[in-house]
């Protein structure tokens, strides 16, 4: 089954900045309306950042003007470059999307197993 795969989590000072990926963990024909979630610990998972069928970029408010969610439809990959990190932007942060997996076959959505950022005061 054809999952989606984070990376480009780390260790940062805050105020820097780090850029995350999210791929296909298999090749696929398309990746539609991609959303990055985080939960820190002890907190319910929340969503950051992410672009609906039509385009559009929504934003929880405590990140917007810091991050930018993006998707290369010609790699089949979206991002989320996250600016003027923030401790309390520390979590592990989740890729959803819906894919296609071959262009007879129907959209599904499915998750990442998360990444860990770690912004440190």
């Amino acid at each position: 089954q054809v999952q989606l795969v984070e990376s480009g989590g780390g260790l940062v000072h805050s105020g820097g900045s780090l850029r995350l990926s999210c791929a296909a963990s298999a090749s696929i024909a398309k990746m539609d309306a991609p959303g990055w979630y985080r939960q820190a610990p002890g907190k319910q998972r929340e969503l950051v950042a992410a672009i609906t069928s039509d385009g559009s970029a929504n934003y929880v408010d405590s990140v917007k003007g810091r991050f930018t969610v993006s998707i290369d439809n010609r790699k089949r990959t979206a991002y989320l470059q996250m600016n003027s990190l923030k401790p309390e932007d520390t979590a592990v942060y989740y890729c959803n999307a819906r894919i296609l997996r071959d262009p007879f076959d129907r959209f599904v959505e499915v998750w990442g197993q998360g990444t860990l950022v770690t912004v440190s005061s």
